[in-house]
């Protein structure tokens, strides 16, 4: 994390640097010194990082530097924001201007005599390393991967926990049946050479892999077994000599004679073991894609009948031995599963407690199972944790903390408890997802996290830069960001709750115990604190507190979010007024908060005028107007305002010169918003109301050229051509019929829109706006068109089509279901008035859900034997006089959801069991009938 905030300082410096060379003159030397001293400094950093999590005064001095670079930051943009206000005054009068010189020397002096002070302190602290043995990764380090030695007893220790023996297997485990009859299947009947269970620490992929290893059908079909635990730091050659061993079972000479052999030899003599031999290799807790290529020369897989399975993490390391093989994702337990774990582990030896407490008791443990959320190893925690305790009082005292016993506590003294086992995956993280994942902890339990608003905080907050990941020129920001994500989740960190028609990541959450983890760590750090106001309404969000208060200094803390019961009095809680340090202020609330007036948040935009990230959505105010002290924000790069009831932004708006996302789809309709607006250059996402007002002024859109997201395009502000200038747009939502007229300049095109929605008046500016867009994967049609394009028309890379008041005579059918990647389609609102539809045989390919809601003339709706074999979902709204269900969905082996809504009670009633199609649908796991009784 220190390592993060001076790589961000210097992103800063330099930023400065090129963007206020004038200002600086007089304390350039200082800063270009403090750039080499805080680039010197990051060598070092990254080696501590590793260390400091076992070595108290190594943690200090890590605090000590990350404390360095948030002072330096805090020096930059105070000084930065002084220069942004000097200009914005607009001292033009010679007079005037010389009279400002002695405050500006003043001023001069002072930042150049605290950028001294801190360069020396820097200094200190770097001398101060080899004290702590920390070393320069450009020097001579000795943490140069899996040849190192763990050298510290903290590292020894978790290593020695961690580690699995494949003679001990688990009593009492349940929910595992289905997954061991599903390995033992590819195992002993696939061609494929390697199998591998992947997920979150604690999910119980050791546990499973025991019971494959013991499994008397994989004993009989396979010659001989070798079980080896990786984890983070291993020896290749100790565990090469570990398999051989267990393979061949050599005796004393041989043992000695091996032992004698090359690392090459080695690799060779237990690879062609596995070639003679029918093995089955078991690689436990494999943490890294560097730790397999040590260790694949020993290995035929795919090249003999021997099999590889190996637990991780982390799905790249899964997939990365053999990308054909078989990934095996452990899920958690259900409800029935858990309390049955549960009921194994408190209740030792069915020790039940007397009938008269047993339903007390009973109820207090489905409560704090509950928490568990399914992970095996928190639930064998609190069952372990409880079994000592008798009494209802003692259970009650286990239900008020319970996050905080689940995490603190250990299975015995042999293993690792909950908390030290989801901590291995903090600590393997590389140092710039750190600050990624501790952003997380904004966020209450169980909330859906939407990712396009989270990738733009991390953005806004600096914590994205293409140094650290290897980028094709064409990828913004948000593109790496995306990768980021993607790889929290890779690494079982992040659950994935929604993705988009073409894989992405649309919403996403933390398991309760991970989120508890996250919060703890930011807290330690003073990275973020929570402020819950939900706690006295008895719905606690952090019942963890690992950190006593005292321990985080409120001045210092860098990021705050405040949880609402629906009613917020003041915008700051007491004890964080005037807390210069403060980069990041979010508000979490169900639906809406009421507050008394807007002018309440003057004080934000008062004592936070270094804040980057103010995310004010679901205000209510009784409208008004935006302070104007808003204008002081010189550093805001995230401001949302969403379904807010402000009703006008102030002209100060334009003052925010670094603004990057700004999200004004509020409940009003009309929003009066001035034409400053067009000032932010540095403007990416720009979410507007359906009406900018009705003044004449004219907005010079054109000269947001860094926009990539526009939704509600102003055609009432703005001219439709300032589009062409927008080259790096990737989303537009427009409505306006002459949208189209653009496209008749001679080859236009839009080639980096990705997401597109617009009226349509007629076919040719359908045409012309789809052939001028060849690189979109959604798109919105709203009006008449009454001829599709061609197929070929459209883009390749299409994934979403939504069709509404389309008016279509002819079959959508025949042209979209030559889409090669569709695969979400909504035909709604008069889109096709004919009475047939025709789904053919090896149509829609790619098609996972197709929407079918109000087409009114819709009788006879066919799907052929092989058509739609991907697709997974189906609702049918109001389409009254569709007749029945085709016949061909008994093909679609696929389907997993169907949903009738609106239908005619008849429609209903042929597909109930005992009805006419019910052997049509009767495989379908879920069937929904929502308003069908008219």
């Amino acid at each position: 994390m220190a390592e993060t905030a001076v790589a961000t300082v210097l992103q800063r410096l330099m930023d400065l640097m090129s963007q206020e060379s004038d200002f600086l003159a007089g304390v350039q030397d200082e800063v270009v010194a403090l750039q080499i001293e805080l680039q010197g400094m990051q060598s070092f950093l990254k080696d501590a990082d590793r260390k400091q999590e076992e070595e108290e005064r190594v943690r200090n001095w890590v605090s000590e530097i990350r404390e360095a670079a948030y002072d330096a930051e805090d020096i930059i943009e105070d000084f930065a924001l002084k220069i942004a206000l000097r200009k914005r005054s607009g001292v033009v009068n010679v007079t005037k201007r010389y009279a400002t010189i002695p405050k500006e020397m003043v001023e001069l002096h002072r930042v150049g005599r605290e950028i001294l002070a801190l360069k020396t302190r820097l200094c200190n602290l770097t001398k101060s390393s080899e004290t702590f043995g920390i070393v320069s990764k450009t020097g001579n380090s000795g943490s140069g991967g899996f040849e190192d030695m763990v050298s510290d007893s903290t590292s020894k220790r978790q290593l020695q926990l961690r580690r699995s023996y494949s003679h001990m297997v688990a009593d009492g485990i349940v929910g595992l049946q289905e997954d061991v009859s599903i390995l033992v299947e590819q195992l002993v009947h696939s061609e494929s050479g390697v199998v591998s269970i992947c997920g979150m620490g604690g999910l119980g992929k050791t546990t499973l892999a025991l019971k494959i290893y013991h499994n008397k059908v994989v004993r009989h079909h396979f010659d001989a077994f070798a079980w080896a635990c990786v984890s983070q730091q291993c020896h290749i050659r100790d565990v090469w000599e570990g398999i051989l061993f267990k393979l061949i079972s050599p005796s004393k000479e041989q043992r000695e004679d091996i032992l004698k052999l090359r690392d090459d030899e080695l690799a060779k003599m237990l690879y062609q073991v596995q070639q003679e031999k029918k093995c089955l290799v078991i690689l436990d807790d494999i943490w890294t894609i560097q730790t397999w290529n040590s260790l694949r020369p020993a290995f035929p897989y795919g090249k003999s009948e021997s099999k590889l399975l190996l637990t991780t993490r982390h799905r790249d390391v899964a997939v990365h031995p053999d990308p054909t093989c078989y990934l095996h994702e452990p899920r958690h337990l259900n409800d029935e599963e858990s309390w049955e774990l549960f009921r194994k582990k408190a209740f030792l030896n069915n020790n039940y407690p007397d009938l008269r407490i047993r339903g007390k008791m009973e109820k207090l443990g489905k409560e704090m199972v509950g928490k568990c959320q399914g992970l095996p190893l928190a639930i064998i925690v609190l069952g372990g944790l409880l079994a000592t305790k008798k009494s209802v009082y003692e259970w009650n005292m286990v239900h008020g903390t319970i996050n905080s016993h689940l995490m603190r506590g250990k299975i015995g003294e042999q293993l690792l408890g909950v908390s030290e086992v989801l901590a291995l995956s903090y600590r393997e993280l590389p140092y710039h997802l750190k600050p990624c994942f501790l952003h997380l902890g904004h966020f209450p339990e169980d909330y859906e996290i939407p990712t396009k608003k989270l990738i733009r905080m991390w953005v806004a907050e600096g914590f994205i830069s293409y140094e650290h990941n290897h980028t094709v020129e064409e990828e913004t920001l948000e593109d790496v960001a995306q990768r980021c994500l993607n790889e929290l989740v890779e690494r079982c960190m992040v659950q994935v709750v929604e993705r988009g028609s073409t894989g992405r990541i649309r919403a996403c959450r933390m398991h309760d115990l991970m989120r508890d983890l996250c919060f703890s760590k930011a807290r330690q750090e003073n990275f973020l604190d929570v402020i819950n106001h939900m706690k006295s309404k008895g719905h606690p969000v952090n019942t963890l507190t690992p950190y006593p208060s005292a321990a985080m200094s409120i001045g210092r803390l860098r990021r705050l979010a405040v949880i609402s019961d629906g009613y917020l009095c003041k915008f700051i809680p007491s004890g964080y007024k005037r807390n210069s340090h403060l980069r990041s202020l979010i508000y979490f609330h169900e639906n809406s908060c009421k507050i008394d007036k807007w002018g309440l948040v003057k004080s934000v935009f008062k004592n936070f005028q270094l804040i980057r990230v103010l995310d004010l959505e679901g205000f209510q105010g009784d409208g008004g107007k935006l302070p104007k002290e808003i204008g002081k924000l010189i550093h805001l790069r995230f401001l949302s305002l969403r379904d807010t009831d402000i009703e006008e932004l102030p002209s100060t708006i334009g003052n925010l010169i670094y603004l990057q996302t700004l999200d004004l789809l509020t409940w009003n309709s009309t929003v009066l918003i001035p034409n400053s607006i067009c000032k932010l250059q540095r403007l990416r996402h720009l979410y507007l109301p359906e009406s900018c007002g009705y003044e004449s002024e004219n907005w010079p859109l054109a000269d947001l050229i860094n926009l990539q997201t526009v939704v509600n395009f102003p055609s009432e502000k703005c001219s439709i051509r300032d589009l062409i200038k927008l080259t790096n747009l990737k989303k537009l939502v427009i409505d306006d019929p002459s949208f189209g007229t653009i496209f008749k300049i001679r080859d236009m095109k839009m080639n980096a829109l990705q997401s597109l929605s617009f009226v349509s008046n007629e076919d040719s500016t359908v045409n012309l706006v789809i052939a001028g867009c060849p690189h979109l994967y959604k798109l919105h049609i709203e009006g008449q068109i009454e001829k599709l394009p061609e197929h070929y028309q459209f883009s390749s890379n299409l994934a979403k089509l939504d069709l509404q008041g389309s008016k279509l005579t002819v079959d959508p059918m025949a042209t979209l279901e030559k889409l090669p990647n569709l695969r979400i389609l909504r035909l709604q609102m008069d889109s096709y008035l004919g009475k047939q539809m025709v789904c053919s045989d090896n149509g829609f390919p790619q098609l996972k859900s197709l929407f079918l809601y109000d087409l009114p003339n819709l009788e006879d709706w066919r799907v052929e034997e092989e058509a739609m074999p991907n697709l997974c979902r189906i609702e049918i709204s109001n389409c009254t006089s569709l007749k029945m269900i085709p016949d061909g969905l008994r093909f679609v082996t696929a389907l997993q959801d169907l949903e009738i809504r609106s239908m005619l009670k008849a429609f209903r009633t042929r597909l109930e069991i005992g009805g006419e199609d019910y052997n049509k649908i009767q495989r379908i796991p879920s069937i929904v009938f929502r308003y069908c009784d008219y």
